[in-house]
């Protein structure tokens, strides 16, 4: 098994009575569900595209929070990690793993303002 870095459940009024369990190892983000029927989906951190915290007036007041992740996974896709303790720290450190994996596998995002068209017009079709 993969060296787990961070590891917490999915949380009601604070409280971690739920059958989600979260966890990130060194490369890989664990979403696993359910009690008798076990579903486990992974992500490599390197297909994570982006990261958002949310954190309502309801979880600020029981300490949780909720990170939004965009990925390339076609499983996943974009998925939100809910109420978790310490919301800020956790995206902070997956945050940085991310970009840790990003760099080891040379993994290069391209993002591009505007659609494809203007893209074309511009560079006459020039990659990068």
């Amino acid at each position: 098994m993969a060296n787990i870095l961070w590891q917490d459940r999915k949380r009601y009024f604070g409280l971690p009575i739920s059958f989600t369990k979260y966890s990130m190892s060194e490369d890989r983000l664990f979403v696993e569900r359910g009690i008798l029927n076990l579903e486990q989906d992974e992500v490599r951190l390197y297909r994570i595209l982006d990261l958002q915290l949310r954190r309502s007036l309801g979880q600020r007041i029981f300490g949780v929070g909720s990170i939004i992740v965009s990925s390339s996974d076609k499983s996943l896709g974009t998925f939100e990690i809910r109420n978790i303790k310490n919301s800020a720290n956790v995206k902070e450190m997956l945050s940085v793993q991310v970009e840790q994996q990003r760099e080891a596998k040379r993994v290069v995002g391209r993002e591009y303002m505007g659609n494809d068209a203007d893209f074309d017009e511009e560079h006459d079709g020039e990659v990068f």
